[in-house]
């Protein structure tokens, strides 16, 4: 038996400090239930045990990093702040690590602040910002995640954010994604704009329908139907021997929603 795990078996004679000193130190122990007793252990131990876990968020060690920022999460709600001070950090795992928590806690209170971070100078606490506002979906987010969406190390998950918050503030942002160069921006841009129901989003999601990638012009076709676009009923029309079986079968329901049947 290691020293650390005779250590937590007597972990009830020892001081506050002393167990989470072991606790800590079990975080680094090869067997993967002590780790994880070491997290649940941690995240009961209260705000004392808070600044030594976001100090571990720049450890050299990913698992470690995850392992502390698990720890703080689950010690709740009263972390709020210190997680966001943490997004000050001058050590860019540390602000990293700071956003995914914020974004597990899903508190409301970290919207503006990870806004901010969407413009931090390290591409991973950009990415970790983006992450944490999908998962709190606050649409007070949407100007920022708007505002970013030209950023290439980004656009692809601030492009699927937009869609899943679903505020007509992006509509503009969105159709300029339709139009542009990154077939994945392109398809969650022609889902979003029928699921916000903005009619500005028809004329481009008729253009998109020659799109060159087949889920595009499936996406538009059905955000299509979503906005009762009848005018898109002879473009739409082409693609009921579009190359890719799934358009044509999104097709023709689409058209049967807007009313048109062979015949015509």
């Amino acid at each position: 038996m290691s020293q650390v795990r005779k250590g937590i078996t007597r972990m009830s004679n020892e001081t506050e400090s002393d167990r989470i000193d072991l606790l800590i130190s079990a975080l680094r122990d090869e067997n993967e239930a002590l780790r994880d007793h070491a997290i649940a252990s941690l995240g009961q131990m209260g705000s004392d045990a808070v600044p030594r876990l976001i100090g571990l968020m720049a450890d050299e060690d990913v698992v470690i990093r995850e392992a502390a920022t698990t720890a703080v999460v689950r010690i709740g709600p009263s972390v709020v702040e210190a997680l966001l001070d943490a997004l000050q950090d001058d050590e860019w795992a540390i602000r990293e690590q700071a956003a995914s928590g914020l974004g597990k806690l899903k508190d409301p209170r970290a919207v503006e602040p990870l806004v901010k971070s969407l413009k931090d100078k390290d591409g991973a606490v950009r990415t970790a910002a983006v992450w944490a506002l999908e998962r709190i979906g606050d649409a007070r987010a949407v100007p920022g995640l708007v505002d970013v969406l030209s950023d290439n190390t980004l656009r692809e998950d601030v492009a699927r954010v937009l869609k899943k918050i679903g505020d007509a503030r992006a509509v503009d942002a969105l159709i300029d994604g339709l139009l542009g160069n990154n077939w994945m921006v392109r398809r969650h841009a022609a889902e979003a704009l029928g699921k916000i129901g903005d009619h500005r989003g028809v004329g481009p999601l008729i253009e998109s329908l020659q799109d060159e990638d087949w889920l595009v012009r499936r996406n538009a076709a059905e955000s299509l139907a979503r906005l009762g676009a009848k005018e898109a009923i002879q473009p739409l029309l082409p693609l009921l021997e579009d190359e890719n079986t799934m358009v044509q079968e999104t097709v023709e329901g689409v058209l049967a929603s807007l009313g048109w049947t062979a015949k015509q």
